[in-house]
């Protein structure tokens, strides 16, 4: 039965990632690409998604909705036509 003796084959390359993953901590710095990434990461995309879930707060109405009705929880009055 051949492999029962030979050890788990290693990827040096791997292994270097892993180190490198481990250590990260130790040699990053900020720099400007990296402060503007954070800024829009964690500060611009969540703004954005709040105002627009505030726009719309209490707007949409999803509930027992069919194809042809309105989405919108107080639609506008439709004018019929008049002959």
């Amino acid at each position: 039965m051949a492999g029962h003796n030979n050890p788990l084959l290693v990827d040096p390359s791997i292994d270097r990632w892993a180190a490198m993953r481990e250590n990260v901590y130790q040699h990053f710095k900020f720099s400007r690409a990296i402060t503007y990434k954070v800024l829009r990461w964690a500060v611009i995309v969540p703004g954005i998604t709040f105002a627009v879930a505030s726009i719309y707060d209490g707007k949409l109405d999803w509930a027992g909705k069919r194809r042809e009705d309105s989405l919108l929880a107080n639609p506008p009055k439709k004018e019929e036509a008049q002959e």
